[in-house]
């Protein structure tokens, strides 16, 4: 945010200020997504949140990319990913500007885990209680408890939940590390917020701010595909060393999980999000095998 800040006001020459908050300051992730849609608020980085169309739930289809290739072609510019969201974001009010990528996903658990649908059995693991992540969770064989953020480390204590899930390892291990023994790297879900500006505040401007203000993103959005895949893998050897245990599934593992889960979990997303969407999906998401391996 303070890189795009300074890009703005850069190449603006001063003319454009960027106020920057952070976390709760403003109020809650909900809230905050409220005030963006009414122009109360400009521009956010965030989590978008699918309570004005569920066809935002694009974000949190598990596994639609494959591989950080894959990722990095399908959510470029002129990517198939960035082409179907991009008009789900204007009908609700919402010009989006761009992925602001995290890496893969996977299962952080304490005392046992898993790397297959048998051996998940009876491992309660927190999800994001947005749909389709506890869905997708299930579906692997794991045992879904939707816990907010705030409320995981006490979860994972009081035994509510054996782990986490859906979050790259920087989260399980930085803010759980002390608890939970193992991370495998399931790579279910593609971690990516947006980059979004209200509809009232894009109309405003002019051309050339539009410019200032999108070649300034571009280039925060090239900048963290970059340093994004490096950023993890550094991660991944923080919580190596620091004792959790990195479980990478087999081949035979990945490809088990990608048809169980498609299989299930896509048809209840073309339920939710329709078949036009699912459409373009199924066209365009990559083939198990030919997309390089999955993870981060």
């Amino acid at each position: 945010m303070r890189l795009w800040e300074s890009l703005i006001e850069e190449r603006s020459a001063g003319r454009i200020q960027v106020e920057v908050f952070y976390q709760g300051e403003l109020g809650g992730q909900q809230e905050l997504f409220d005030q963006l849609v009414r122009g109360n608020i400009h521009m956010m980085i965030t989590w978008p949140q699918t309570s004005y169309d569920e066809r935002v739930g694009v974000n949190y289809i598990p596994y639609l990319v494959l591989g950080w290739d894959d990722a990095i072609a399908a959510f470029s510019p002129d990517g198939w990913v960035q082409e179907l969201m991009a008009p789900i974001y204007e009908d609700i009010g919402l010009k989006y500007i761009g992925p602001f990528p995290e890496g893969f996903g996977g299962i952080a658990t304490q005392n046992r885990y898993a790397t297959n649908y048998d051996d998940a059995q009876g491992i309660k693991v927190r999800s994001q209680p947005v749909f389709p992540l506890p869905q997708t969770v299930n579906a692997m064989g794991f045992q879904a408890v939707p816990i907010d953020w705030a409320e995981v480390y006490t979860s994972l204590q009081t035994g509510v939940v054996d782990g986490d899930s859906s979050n790259v390892i920087y989260w399980d291990f930085e803010y759980f590390g002390d608890v939970l023994d193992y991370f495998v790297q399931s790579s279910h879900n593609f971690s990516s917020y947006s980059l979004l500006m209200s509809d009232r505040t894009w109309d405003d401007m002019d051309e050339a701010d539009r410019e200032i203000v999108l070649s300034a993103a571009r280039q925060v959005i090239d900048k963290q595909f970059a340093e994004a895949r490096a950023e993890d893998e550094r991660w991944i050897k923080a919580a190596q060393d620091g004792g959790m245990e990195y479980v990478v599934p087999s081949d035979a593992e990945q490809l088990a999980w990608v048809e169980r889960v498609r299989a299930e979990v896509w048809p209840l997303i073309e339920e939710s999000l329709g078949r036009e969407i699912m459409d373009v999906v199924r066209a365009n998401a990559a083939v198990p095998g030919k997309a390089g391996a999955a993870g981060g």
